[in-house]
C-alpha cells in the first residue's frame, strides 16, 4: 500500500473510532513507516499474525492508542510482555511526552523495537529483554504507569505489573470483552498487591463491517506491594493470588 492510500485509511479508521485528535501528518508518517517495517520484518521472523495494513491499523495501532488519553502527562510507562511493541510503539508515536520502557523475554522482539524506534526517531522508548518478575528485583515501584495487552489473565498479570508501579500510580490492563470474568477472579489479589479498581471502559473498535470489543481496566495503586511479590513465574501461574 502506498503512503497516500495508507494515510487515507488510517485517518478514516482513527476518525471512525474517535481517535483523530491523536493523529497528525507527522504521526501518520511514522505509522506508515512502522507498518512497512513490521510487514517486511515479519517475512523474516514471526512478529504478528496480522499482515495486512487495514488489520494492522485497526488491531495494532488503533487498539494500542485507546489507552493514550489515560496516561498522565510526562509519565514513565512500562509495557509488560510488549511482544513486537504493542501498545508501546504506537503510544510512543502519539504521546512523545511519555517515557516508555518495553519489556519482553524474547530478544528478537526487543531488538525489533529498539531498531524500529531508532528508524522512526522515537527517543522516548527503550526496549529491554527480561522477565517482569526478574526486572522487578532492581526496578521495583519505579514507573508511574504499567500496562499490558493480550499477555495473560488478569490474576497473573497483576503480580507482574503492580510491583513495578509506583504508589499512586496506575496499572492499565487491556482486555477483551471477557474482562469482567478475569477481574472477578483477580480482585482479591489486586487488593493484596496494593491497588483498587479506578475505572472500566468498554470500547468497540470499528472499520467497515469489522468490529473488536475491548475493555480497559484502570487500577490505582494506593500502597506499596508487599516485598514477597512478585514470586517466580511458575508460582504465579500455579497459585494466582
Amino acid at each position: 500500500m502506498n503512503k497516500k492510500d495508507f494515510t487515507e485509511l488510517i485517518n478514516k479508521i482513527f476518525e471512525q473510532n474517535g481517535l483523530s485528535d491523536l493523529l497528525n501528518e507527522e504521526k501518520s508518517e511514522k505509522f506508515y513507516k512502522l507498518s512497512s517495517i513490521l510487514i517486511e520484518t515479519n517475512k523474516l521472523f514471526n512478529l504478528t499474525a496480522i499482515t495486512d495494513e487495514k488489520g494492522i491499523i485497526l488491531k495494532h495501532f488503533a487498539d494500542s492508542v485507546t489507552i493514550a488519553r489515560l496516561i498522565p502527562e510526562h509519565s514513565t510507562l512500562i509495557d509488560v510482555g510488549c511482544g513486537a511493541g504493542f501498545p508501546s510503539l504506537p503510544i510512543a508515536i502519539v504521546r512523545n511526552d511519555v517515557k516508555i520502557t518495553s519489556l519482553d523475554s524474547t530478544a528478537k522482539k526487543i531488538n525489533f523495537i529498539n531498531s524500529t524506534a531508532k528508524e522512526l526517531e522515537l527517543d522516548n522508548i527503550v526496549a529491554i529483554t527480561a522477565r517482569a518478575e526478574d526486572f522487578a528485583k532492581t526496578n521495583r515501584e519505579k514507573f508511574d504507569v504499567s500496562t499490558s495487552r493480550a499477555v495473560a489473565r488478569l490474576n497473573i498479570l497483576d503480580e507482574l505489573c503492580l510491583p513495578l508501579t509506583k504508589k499512586n500510580g496506575l496499572f492499565i490492563a487491556m482486555k477483551s470483552s471477557r474482562g469482567e470474568e478475569e477481574y472477578n477472579e483477580a480482585k482479591n489479589g489486586i487488593s493484596k498487591l496494593g491497588a483498587n479498581l479506578l475505572q472500566i471502559s468498554s470500547i468497540t473498535l470499528k472499520n467497515d463491517d469489522e468490529s473488536l470489543d475491548r475493555e480497559i481496566y484502570v487500577f490505582k495503586k494506593h500502597s506499596a506491594t508487599p516485598v514477597q511479590y512478585p514470586r517466580n513465574y511458575s508460582q504465579i501461574c500455579k497459585k494466582p493470588l
